[in-house]
């Protein structure tokens, strides 16, 4: 059926809930919930927290218990579909039924294997009516909140997020390597709230022996540390680096044969990943698998010219966050080194998503295909 404006209304707030858990719900996606009656009144509305704890629509539930309300016969809309399983919680299509909804508005179906409709058609033979979201604009906006849990689970890989700052003639360090501070404050806070959605922040070797970086969330609010991931095949980073103090987790991606250093490394608290067959480092799209196979949902790089060039060559990126600061350096490191091309048709395409300024700086946001509404959301806004 049609949306109403109330509807529409109800799960705009929903997607700005699911967007308040931005470091918080990793692995499982950001889920928001209203719930009210078709009168204009809210009862209750929740988002997803931490891995284990309550999903959006108990929070949601609790929320209107809280209030006083009684629930039955009101209306839950939400940004995915309620889970149909029992992992580390019960069921949420379980907990709306018990509680007496009669209308449940779904923007996204759940690509997980254990759910993947199973909760809608849970909620229908319970009698819910159940009404799947049609509209492009809603759903792109939904995928969006979950793009690297989308990516997971219907990929087998992490959605790859390469971050960039550099100057306007493209440098992001002078010829010796310094690069503090090319962008403004408000572009480096910025720049931290992309990292708090992620999963992992990765960068090489290289940039760890230049610039000791933490890769850790500290200038905007978080209430969980992305995993810190180092490509570093001989084992060079020092166990006094910054990136491996607390809070939050560091791992290294080692090629085996380094026993001693990924001794030492591993008592300084990482966790090193050093066990490939033969004796060479994982290919990149082999180590996006793997990393996709311990829950990483949207991985965000920041490396050095060495990385992102790989990355950018073997087409694994799938969105680049650029930042430009109005200044020429002029003589410098460039943010990637790519093989040479033979025609300008050959060169990867990249559709526009945001251009925005921040503070003194221009943000740029681009993804490598006009990702929007996957294949399977076309499906569902048929």
């Amino acid at each position: 059926m049609p949306l109403s404006e109330l509807d529409r209304t109800r799960l705009q707030r929903a997607l700005q809930l699911a967007r308040g858990s931005f470091g918080l719900t990793e692995p499982n996606p950001r889920v928001g919930c209203v719930i009210g009656s078709e009168a204009a009144s809210i009862f209750g509305q929740g988002a997803t927290q931490a891995a284990g704890q309550a999903h959006a629509e108990v929070m949601a539930l609790r929320d209107a218990a809280g209030a006083g309300y009684k629930v039955r016969g009101a209306t839950a809309w939400v940004t995915l579909e309620p889970c149909a399983h029992h992992g580390r919680t019960p069921p949420c299509c379980d907990a709306l039924v018990a509680a007496g909804i009669a209308r449940c508005v779904v923007v996204l179906q759940d690509p997980f294997p254990a759910v993947a409709g199973a909760g809608i058609a849970r909620l229908r033979a319970a009698g819910v009516q159940v009404d799947i979201v049609r509209d492009p604009a809603l759903i792109e906006q939904a995928r969006d909140v979950n793009i690297g849990f989308f990516s997971r689970i219907e990929r087998g890989r992490p959605w790859l997020r390469l971050k960039m700052a550099a100057s306007l003639d493209g440098r992001t360090a002078l010829a010796d390597g310094r690069s503090q501070w090319i962008t403004g404050e408000a572009a480096r806070a910025d720049g931290h709230a992309w990292r708090r959605r992620a999963s992992a922040v990765m960068t090489g070797i290289g940039t760890v022996l230049a610039d000791d970086p933490r890769l850790d969330v500290r200038a905007v609010p978080t209430a969980h540390q992305p995993l810190r991931i180092v490509l570093d095949s001989k084992l060079r980073t020092p166990v006094t680096a910054a990136l491996l103090r607390p809070p939050g987790q560091a791992l290294i991606i080692a090629a085996p044969g380094h026993a001693e250093k990924a001794s030492a490394l591993r008592q300084a608290g990482a966790e090193v990943w050093d066990d490939w067959a033969g004796r060479a480092m994982p290919e990149l799209p082999s180590l996006l698998q793997e990393l996709a196979q311990r829950g990483v949902n949207e991985l965000h790089v920041e490396a050095g010219p060495t990385l992102a060039g790989s990355l950018l060559a073997a087409g694994l990126d799938d969105e680049l966050l650029v930042y430009l600061a109005p200044t020429l350096l002029g003589y410098g490191r460039p943010f990637a080194l790519l093989p040479e091309l033979q025609d300008i048709p050959a060169t990867p395409s990249y559709a526009w998503r945001q251009v925005d300024t921040v503070g003194r700086d221009l943000r740029l946001l681009l993804r490598r295909d006009t990702f929007g509404i996957t294949a399977a959301a076309q499906r569902q806004a048929c």
